[in-house]
C-alpha cells in the first residue's frame, strides 16, 4: 500500500490493526467499549536522525504504547504518526 505522506526525522506512519469485535468467549464488544489498538503495520518511515538511523521498515508489524502518536486520517484511512521511540517492539 502506498501513501503520499513522507514522515520527517525519526517519525513513523503506522496503520493500526482493527479493534477487536468480539471477546474470546464470543461476546460482541460495543463501539464505546472497544480498546484502542496497540498493534499496526508500518506504512512509511522517515530517514532518521544523523546519529541514529531508523530500525523499522515499511511492512513491519509493530507494537506501540496505548497513548502513543497522533491520529490522522488520509483518504478515509486512519493512521498513527509517532516517533520511532514510541514503538515498543517489532513482531
Amino acid at each position: 500500500m502506498s501513501v503520499n505522506i513522507q514522515p520527517l526525522a525519526d517519525r513513523v506512519l503506522v496503520e493500526p490493526a482493527a479493534a477487536e469485535e468480539k471477546t474470546a468467549s464470543g461476546i460482541i464488544i460495543p463501539d464505546t467499549a472497544k480498546e484502542k489498538p496497540q498493534r499496526g503495520i508500518v506504512v512509511a518511515v522517515g530517514p532518521g536522525k544523523p546519529e541514529e538511523p531508523t530500525t523499522v521498515k515499511v511492512g513491519d508489524s509493530v507494537l506501540y504504547g496505548k497513548y502513543s502518536g497522533t491520529e490522522l486520517q488520509v483518504a478515509g484511512v486512519d493512521y498513527m504518526m509517532m516517533r520511532e521511540s514510541d514503538i515498543l517492539a517489532i513482531v
